[in-house]
């Protein structure tokens, strides 16, 4: 339920003090936090080597250079509400040089809405000097400086992006205009209620060296003709995938050699796999093979001063359902400014007097405007509303704005993907009440001097206290499971009567601390559910939170059972993997409760709501399934990284983890191991018999330089005589029947490498081999190079000459068909010396992989075998940091895309809570924040089917009570009959789960039998599994013909036994 299902134990210790400050004003405060990098890693600075255990996740968003760049980088972000607070948090996780946090102002009962990291006890205490010691443990290399003084243009020269939140128009004016002048990034950032504001500039010209955040593309060539321009066609394998205007440059092309290493050439597309280039009739004729690759090229972009842009903007739009808005908005946070400075105060929550003097404001506001900044026609309902919920202060919102300027801070310093140009405005007036014209009264809505004035200013105190009763089931406290907790405690979540229940089986690791704001490195091995639960509790005692460590799924449903959901408002998912959600999609949908869901992937996210009787489900729509690499393309002709590394992976599965396990299960259980082996599919059994003879006898190592002399032999199998082998079959030359040579396109010519104790790699996967066989064996390992070059001076490594008739498939389609018969005899053989062998001094450990661990030689393994595989092939390396990424399936992420797409789930949670109707109140949300692009739809409808004229979607079902009145339960018999006499619709089919119940062409014995048994004992007896106490109903699927013997499509049946 983490970012990563994989568990990685290991604690961050040391002594090391960050010294120094850029801010020595008196009103500046630090926190000095002392702390040494497990790896030994230097401060941020120039010099500055980059923590990949901490931020692994975000390196693969960002890379090397622009975190480089960022711990160059100090900021300083105004406005300690909860805006500011948010931005801070994810810009100090980001890993930047220094951030330094200022606000003049006092904590007040309405910031405990948003603000995280103020209390109750800080109420009438600087906001920023209160913040600063808590958010400066989020990241122990960021000093965090708090400053209370007023901001001069002396001061700002210290920072290279200032970020103004809670700011006055002349304050954004004067400061926004002066940072232009200076080459000073800068950001000016608010929200307001149900609205939020954003603006970005930049500069006069900033260099954006990545436009999207994509990994280039690249496609192999099967074509390139002579001409003006010439057309480049690809191999038919897969689209190329290029857009008209990319840059591209080739490799390994034969013939037309000026094309090799060439200056990046833009291209236009002409369809799926052709795109003319430059101008090539000039050139050599083309002959064969060839890659193109696409080239990032850097893009210079012009921002305007605040004054101009506010003048002239341009708007960035986060709703095409609302075009209208931004323009309206851009005037009515003006309008809202000047209220502000006329009166020294926001309106009142819900104040028609205010509302319709901010209008009369708006529309003198819009009659000084000239060019494109005035509009025809104000907006007039939707300026009122801007100033009924103006006061309020909401933590989604807050949120979502908030992770969308943090990122804007990283591209800022680092030129990593397109910056906002220059307004960005948003709303979410859906999350108010759906009845059209209803209003809240000010009393309402008036300030309680409680932590949820913020929020009541919005919707009243009636929404607060039904958020209050609510009980929420949370799956996950990974990085979406953290954000998920701190809105919902701070919107007053299951603070009286309710409950949050939140899930999650993992321990928490190094890695998780750059985005998984709720944990600091003393945590690290703790339970997660358990510290986010105790994290909340600080944020907001009243939160009602218990934690659990289950796995959701078949095995927890004993605790997670009919009483626990049916006691549900509702469920939130914050899962890494798609058969989770799906689980507890089917159960949201069986119990019918709502169900918010989300995902990020990099800088992308996603938000679906799922609302019983309204929305589709999300099983209802699905991503197609990943391309598998074919089998042959990884055993014999791979072409890419990809292809080395998963065979590198396979590798590791195949020699530390399956030989380990099959010989366990065969010394606890030799019997049923080989009643179990000898039914596997064609030539199985002998290889896994094969596989644990060498585990336990031929290959059983019995000291170091056993494993050492294995490793060595498996070296060489691998890297020099199996290529030999497949060079024998297929020889450099060889042609296929139509006169094309074999080893063209796809397919990359081999070479066998030869074995030297001075070539790094080699001993680099001598190494780690040993090592992990040694562990297998429970022997001691050694990473002594020079003892081990000793020991391989010693090792005999037998002569190999390629054999005649050894079969290698071309195709996974001639794999399939070819029919391995299985030797009877040699089959009894190992039997028989397996039998023989004696085994009651073994213990072997299966090794499961573990990419997170340095010291654990998995990674330098994958690495070494990968990379050793590459250059057989010809195929350019990948580092560590690449390979762990492909290898270990790791999912890229960073903190900024998270808190926004949560504060879109917050919004979401709103509405549910009020419990609106409409499907078009719901909105249903993509983001990618690297371009910057927004999408939202509302929710597609849950399909509708039809059986005579009774329409019926995926929420309904037939309900079956399965006690009759007299007591007794009902027959199968009776079962069917009462669908006959209830619904005219006749059983043909019935099942439960994968059992088979019932049927129309099962035999007249066995149905005479059936019949006349109750439904339950039918269901225990054919699934072989005893119903537990805490099942309340079964779930049976039918099919069904109506009364003209036609096929029907019907729900599903609930079954109720108690």
């Amino acid at each position: 339920m983490s970012s990563s299902p994989l568990s990685k134990k290991r604690r961050l210790s040391g002594t090391e003090t960050k010294t120094g400050s850029h801010c020595s004003s008196s009103n500046s405060v630090r926190t000095d936090l002392s702390y040494t990098p497990a790896n030994g890693m230097a401060k941020n600075g120039n010099d500055a080597e980059i923590d990949e255990g901490l931020y692994s996740r975000q390196l693969y968003v960002l890379g090397h250079e622009a975190m480089r760049r960022m711990q160059n980088s100090n900021v300083l972000i105004s406005g300690m509400r909860g805006l500011g607070v948010e931005i801070a948090k994810n810009v100090i996780l980001g890993g930047v040089k220094s951030v330094t946090v200022h606000d003049e102002g006092l904590a007040e009962w309405r910031d405990l809405s948003s603000q995280f990291y103020l209390r109750e006890e800080d109420l009438g205490k600087n906001r920023a000097q209160v913040s600063q010691p808590r958010l400066a443990e989020l990241n122990n290399y960021v000093p965090v400086d708090a400053y209370t003084g007023a901001l001069t243009q002396d001061f700002l020269t210290k920072f290279q992006v200032v970020v103004l939140t809670n700011s006055t128009l002349d304050e954004q004016t004067a400061l926004g205009d002066f940072c232009h002048s200076k080459g000073i990034n800068f950001i000016v950032a608010d929200t307001r209620g149900l609205f939020g504001q954003l603006f970005c500039d930049f500069g006069d010209k900033m260099t954006v060296f990545d436009t999207n955040g994509e990994q280039p593309l690249s496609a192999m060539i099967s074509m390139i003709t002579k001409d003006n321009p010439g057309v480049v066609t690809c191999l038919d394998e897969a689209r190329h995938g290029f857009e008209s205007g990319d840059y591209v440059t080739f490799t390994e092309v034969q013939g037309m050699s000026e094309l090799n290493g060439c200056k990046p050439v833009e291209i236009k597309v002409l369809g799926p796999y052709t795109f003319s280039i430059c101008d090539t009739s000039g050139f050599t004729d083309y002959v064969r093979g060839g890659i193109v690759s696409q080239v990032k090229m850097s893009k210079t972009i012009r921002f305007k001063s605040f004054s101009s842009s506010l003048a002239e903007p341009e708007f960035v739009m986060t709703d095409f359902g609302k075009f209208d808005h931004p323009g309206q908005l851009h005037l009515a946070f003006q309008a809202l400014h000047v209220f502000q400075k006329k009166h020294s105060r926001l309106p009142a929550p819900w104040s028609q007097t205010d509302g319709d003097e901010l209008l009369t404001l708006a529309k003198g506001v819009n009659s000084t405007q000239t060019g494109s900044v005035k509009v025809e026609k104000l907006d007039e309902a939707l300026i009122k509303k801007f100033s009924f919920v103006s006061p309020g202060d909401l933590v989604p919102m807050a949120a979502f704005i908030g992770g969308q300027a943090a990122q804007e801070v990283m591209k800022a310093i680092t030129g990593k993907f397109m910056p906002v140009r220059q307004w960005l405005y948003f709303d979410a007036l859906e999350c108010l009440a759906e009845e059209e014209g209803a209003t809240l009264t000010e009393e309402q809505c008036a300030p309680r001097n409680c932590r949820y004035d913020g929020q009541i200013a919005v919707f009243g105190t009636e929404m607060q206290e039904k958020l209050a009763k609510q009980r929420y089931f949370l799956v996950g406290a990974g990085a979406i499971g953290c954000e998920l907790l701190k809105n919902f405690a701070m919107i007053g979540l299951a603070s009286g009567e309710g409950e949050v229940i939140v899930t999650d089986m993992d321990t928490i690791e190094k890695s998780n601390l750059n985005r998984q704001f709720l944990f600091r490195p003393s945590d690290v091995t703790k339970m997660k559910s358990d510290t986010a639960a105790a994290a909340v509790k600080q944020m907001n005692p009243s939160i009602r939170i218990t934690s659990h460590q289950n796995r959701v799924g078949p095995e927890t449903e004993k605790v997670y059972d009919d009483d626990f959901f049916e006691s549900l408002d509702g469920v939130a998912n914050a899962l890494d993997n798609v058969d989770a959600r799906m689980y507890m999609d089917r159960r949201c949908v069986y119990y019918r409760k709502p169900l918010l869901e989300s995902g990020t992937l990099g800088t992308k996210g996603n938000v679906q709501v799922v609302i019983p009787f309204l929305t589709e489900s999300y099983s209802s729509s699905q991503d197609p399934p990943e391309k598998s690499i074919p089998i042959c393309t990884l055993k014999n002709f791979p072409n890419a990284i990809e292809h080395t590394l998963q065979w590198a992976r396979d590798e590791f599965e195949g020699l530390f983890k399956q030989p380990p396990e099959n010989a366990m299960q065969y010394l606890c259980d030799p019997t049923k191991f080989m009643e179990r082996t000898v039914k596997l599919p064609g030539a199985q059994p002998a290889e896994v018999l094969e596989a644990v003879y060498k585990s336990l006898v031929t290959d059983c190592p019995r000291s170091w330089e056993d494993c050492v002399s294995w490793a060595r032999n498996h070296w060489q199998c691998q890297y020099s005589n199996n290529i030999r082998q497949l060079l024998h079959n297929f020889s450099p030359d060889q042609v296929t029947s139509s006169g094309a040579p074999f080893w063209s396109g796809p397919k990359r010519c081999p070479h066998p490498l030869k074995f030297s104790t001075n070539n790094e790699l080699h001993m680099d996967y001598v190494i780690a081999a040993a090592n992990l066989y040694a562990q297998t064996y429970g022997l001691q390992g050694s990473t002594d190079r020079a003892k081990v070059i000793k020991i391989l001076e010693e090792v005999k490594v037998p002569e190999f000459t390629p054999r005649s008739g050894v079969k290698i498939h071309v195709s996974d389609q001639e794999l399939q068909n070819s029919n391995p018969s299985v030797d009877d005899s040699r089959l009894e053989e190992l039997q028989g010396q397996l039998a023989s062998t004696e085994t009651s001094e073994f213990k072997l450990c299966p090794i499961e992989f573990e990419k997170d661990d340095d010291t654990n030689f998995h990674m330098d393994f994958i690495v070494a075998a990968s990379n050793l595989r590459a250059e057989n092939y010809d195929i350019p390396p990948a580092d560590r940091h690449k390979s762990k990424l492909i290898a270990g399936k790791i999912i890229p992420a960073i903190a900024t895309t998270t808190a926004a797409v949560v504060g879109l789930v917050g919004m979401e949670l709103y509405k549910i809570v009020q419990g609106h109707k409409k499907i078009e109140s719901y909105k249903n949300g993509f983001m990618n924040l690297a371009l910057p692009f927004f999408a939202f739809s509302e929710p597609i409808a849950a399909p509708k089917h039809k059986y005579y004229e009774i329409d019926w979607t995926l929420w309904d079902r037939f309900e079956v009570t399965g006690m009759l009145p007299n007591g007794e339960e009902m027959t199968l018999k009776e079962f069917l009959a009462y669908f006959k006499n209830e619904h005219k619709l006749e059983i043909t089919m019935l099942s439960q789960g994968v059992s088979m119940l019932y049927s129309f062409f099962m035999p007249a014995a066995k149905l005479k039998d059936r019949l006349e048994i109750p439904m339950t004992e039918i269901v225990t007896k054919v699934s072989k599994k005893k119903l537990g106490k805490h099942v309340k109903a079964l779930v049976f699927e039918l099919c069904c013909n109506d009364d003209t013997d036609e096929d029907v499509e019907v729900p599903y049946v609930r079954y109720t036994i108690r």
